[in-house]
């Protein structure tokens, strides 16, 4: 059975929908903080289906700068000693 359903009622849905993943989440590491695990955090993934996708680890700009700026001092340790 086929029912039209409208824009007002798909966009509640969704906000429903939202708030019981983040309720979920919520007690989810809630359970990880009593468990004291310090592996790596899971989170839902909003792809259809349902699956767990790791949480991917971001680097800081100051972080990224560091890393940069050692490698252009070992390339200039290497073209001081290529001459």
């Amino acid at each position: 059975m086929s029912q039209d359903l409208d824009a007002a009622t798909l966009r509640a849905a969704l906000v429903g929908y939202r708030q019981q993943l983040e309720n979920i989440q919520a007690k989810m590491a809630e359970i990880q903080r009593k468990l004291g695990k310090s592996g790596p955090v899971y989170m839902l993934d909003h792809a259809p289906g349902p699956r767990l996708v790791r949480r991917k680890h971001r680097i800081s700009a100051e972080g990224r700068a560091r890393i940069a700026a050692a490698q252009r001092a070992r390339w200039a340790k290497v073209k001081k000693t290529a001459k």
